[in-house]
Protein backbone atom coordinates (compact mmCIF):
# COMPACT_ATOMS: atom_id res chain seq x y z
CA UNK A 1 0.00 0.00 0.00
CA UNK A 2 1.36 3.37 -1.00
CA UNK A 3 0.35 6.29 1.23
CA UNK A 4 0.07 9.73 -0.32
CA UNK A 5 1.22 12.10 2.41
CA UNK A 6 -0.05 15.10 0.46
CA UNK A 7 -3.56 13.74 0.78
CA UNK A 8 -3.11 12.83 4.43
CA UNK A 9 -1.58 16.05 5.66
CA UNK A 10 -1.98 18.64 2.92
CA UNK A 11 0.31 20.02 0.26
CA UNK A 12 3.15 20.85 2.63
CA UNK A 13 3.12 17.50 4.43
CA UNK A 14 6.71 16.65 3.65
CA UNK A 15 7.97 20.13 4.58
CA UNK A 16 6.00 20.84 7.72
CA UNK A 17 4.79 19.29 10.96
CA UNK A 18 1.93 21.81 11.18
CA UNK A 19 -0.96 19.35 10.79
CA UNK A 20 0.42 16.89 13.31
CA UNK A 21 1.44 19.64 15.72
CA UNK A 22 -2.00 21.20 15.45
CA UNK A 23 -3.63 17.89 16.36
CA UNK A 24 -1.22 17.29 19.23
CA UNK A 25 -1.61 20.83 20.54
CA UNK A 26 -5.40 20.54 20.53
CA UNK A 27 -5.26 17.11 22.17
CA UNK A 28 -3.03 18.57 24.88
CA UNK A 29 -5.54 21.38 25.43
CA UNK A 30 -8.31 18.81 25.89
CA UNK A 31 -6.26 16.83 28.40
CA UNK A 32 -5.35 19.97 30.38
CA UNK A 33 -8.95 21.17 30.57
CA UNK A 34 -10.21 17.73 31.61
CA UNK A 35 -7.58 17.55 34.34
CA UNK A 36 -8.40 21.06 35.56
CA UNK A 37 -12.08 20.17 35.76
CA UNK A 38 -11.34 16.90 37.57
CA UNK A 39 -9.14 18.59 40.17
CA UNK A 40 -11.41 21.53 40.87
CA UNK A 41 -13.95 20.94 43.61
CA UNK A 42 -15.71 24.29 43.23
CA UNK A 43 -15.40 25.36 39.62
CA UNK A 44 -17.06 28.73 39.16
CA UNK A 45 -19.60 28.84 36.32
CA UNK A 46 -17.85 31.93 34.94
CA UNK A 47 -14.68 29.85 34.61
CA UNK A 48 -16.51 26.84 33.24
CA UNK A 49 -18.02 28.51 30.17
CA UNK A 50 -14.70 29.61 28.60
CA UNK A 51 -13.16 26.21 29.40
CA UNK A 52 -15.99 24.37 27.68
CA UNK A 53 -15.81 26.69 24.67
CA UNK A 54 -12.04 26.15 24.37
CA UNK A 55 -12.43 22.39 24.80
CA UNK A 56 -15.15 22.31 22.14
CA UNK A 57 -12.91 24.10 19.65
CA UNK A 58 -9.98 21.80 20.42
CA UNK A 59 -12.21 18.73 20.07
CA UNK A 60 -13.55 19.91 16.71
CA UNK A 61 -10.00 20.45 15.42
CA UNK A 62 -8.93 16.98 16.56
CA UNK A 63 -12.01 15.38 15.03
CA UNK A 64 -11.45 17.21 11.73
CA UNK A 65 -7.88 15.86 11.54
CA UNK A 66 -9.02 12.33 12.35
CA UNK A 67 -11.70 12.53 9.66
CA UNK A 68 -9.19 13.83 7.11
CA UNK A 69 -6.77 10.99 7.85
CA UNK A 70 -9.55 8.39 7.64
CA UNK A 71 -10.66 9.76 4.26
CA UNK A 72 -7.11 9.80 2.97
CA UNK A 73 -6.56 6.21 4.05
CA UNK A 74 -9.79 5.13 2.39
CA UNK A 75 -8.72 6.94 -0.78
CA UNK A 76 -5.34 5.23 -0.65
CA UNK A 77 -6.94 1.81 -0.18
CA UNK A 78 -9.10 2.38 -3.27
CA UNK A 79 -5.95 3.10 -5.31
CA UNK A 80 -4.44 -0.28 -4.42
Amino acid sequence: MQVNFHILFGKNAMNSNHSTASYLENYKILKEIAEKMRQSEDLDIDQLIPLVEKATQAYQQCQARINAVEQALQHTEKLD
